[in-house]
């Protein structure tokens, strides 16, 4: 008796710790902290200062290029973005759009990205497009919107003189 007493008071405090570990999704900051092919976007936002932003109660929808994207990136342009703040800040708010749009939800147009200009979005079936990149892992919950992994970096249009 006292052993089969002993095994479910193991197994009520382990199903115990289950739950307590299995928290509400985390913002989408922390998101991408804990997201192992997004290190190289992690390491950029905290960089350039956004983090802080990211954990606000947006909520957001990031396009998260993931580290094979930064992979395929010219060192020079990395190499310009380490170098230039501002210019960095506007290459990953370009990544993100007001609101949250789950890939359901995605509609054929144009989105207004938080850096201002407008993203092409497409959605064909269950494949989902920004621009050129294509949506590898959609809908990772966060508590402030949502993170779609996608294929490419995607830089901002330059400004017209």
């Amino acid at each position: 008796m006292k052993n089969i007493l002993a095994l479910v008071t193991v197994s009520a405090a382990a199903l115990l710790q289950g739950c307590a570990t299995s928290s509400a999704p985390a913002t989408i900051a922390d998101t991408t902290a804990r997201t192992p092919q997004l290190s190289t976007l992690n390491k950029l936002i905290a960089d350039a200062g956004l983090a802080d932003t990211l954990r606000q109660p947006g909520p957001f929808t990031v396009f998260a290029p993931s580290d094979d994207a930064f992979k395929a990136v010219p060192a020079k342009t990395m190499a310009e973005l380490a170098a230039n703040k501002e210019l960095l800040k506007s290459v990953l708010t370009y990544h993100v759009v007001p609101g949250q749009v789950a890939s359901a939800e995605v509609k054929n147009g144009n989105a207004k990205t938080v850096q201002g200009a407008n993203l092409a979005l497409a959605k064909a079936g269950s494949y989902v497009t920004v621009e050129d990149a294509m949506v590898t892992q959609a809908d990772v919950p966060a508590s402030n919107g949502v993170v779609h992994v996608i294929d490419r970096v995607l830089m901002p249009p330059k400004p017209k003189k």
